[in-house]
């Protein structure tokens, strides 16, 4: 029997492609939205049996607050959380906050599917390996090397950042040249050499691996630090 669900997330582009392959499977979906931050009243007021909330940044203070109003207002709503190979401050994180489950961004389908019914019959939905990966951490915590996402980053032109944050918004070719008053050419141009850089075949491959690895939360950072050429203004340049 179908899981009657709503999926969110801070791109809505992720939350939109995660909802139609779970329709394809079956399921009712009442909704796909973003952001995160806005998401409990929609989904105090659907009452769906589950929630997937999705979030590149599961340590972050803060992030899970929708789930514990969610938790308080629809206690029998069951959330899990899609997030990044987590830290085990992200994992007891989501759990303290009221969470069922949680499940890395790069799941298969079947293992989100897997989740969902899980938390829906009332059980916790957590891999055993991210469970025994974050209490090895725990007892055994070791220097981070330098992150997947800030490594992607420096492969990656402020303009090309600029043109991942609109993939993963969910803008097509037009709407982006629009946004950053270029030609739809250049832009198709720019999306190409983000996948290329990427290593990917698609715009939403691209954005899954940007997630995944908090790529798209730095790529964001650009943008918003005013570094990109449109924010440059018209007489600015940047190589490549």
């Amino acid at each position: 029997m179908g899981v009657r669900l709503m999926v969110v997330d801070d791109h809505r582009l992720l939350a939109e492609a995660l909802a139609s392959a779970l329709k394809l499977r079956g399921h009712r979906v009442l909704a796909a939205a973003a952001p995160t931050a806005g998401s409990a009243e929609l989904v105090v007021g659907r009452a769906p049996e589950v929630c997937l909330f999705g979030t590149a940044s599961p340590a972050a203070p803060g992030v899970f607050d929708p789930i514990v109003r969610i938790g308080r207002e629809r206690p029998q709503v069951a959330v899990v959380v899609l997030g990044p190979v987590p830290s085990p401050r992200g994992i007891a994180a989501a759990f303290a906050a009221g969470a069922a489950g949680y499940v890395r961004h790069d799941e298969r389908i079947e293992g989100v599917e897997r989740a969902m019914l899980k938390a829906r019959a009332g059980e916790s939905a957590i891999a055993p390996q991210l469970l025994r990966g974050a209490f090895a951490e725990l007892l055994n915590p070791t220097a981070q090397p330098d992150d997947e996402g800030r490594r992607l980053l420096r492969m990656l032109t402020p303009r090309e950042a600029e043109v991942l944050v609109r993939v993963a918004e969910g803008e097509d070719t037009r709407l982006i040249a629009a946004g950053m008053r270029i030609a739809p050419s250049t832009a198709r141009t720019h999306v190409q050499r983000v996948l290329m850089k990427l290593g990917v075949g698609s715009r939403l491959e691209a954005a899954a691996l940007a997630a995944r690895t908090g790529l798209l939360d730095r790529a964001a950072d650009v943008r918003t630090d005013g570094r990109t050429d449109a924010a440059r203004g018209p007489g600015a340049t940047t190589p490549g």
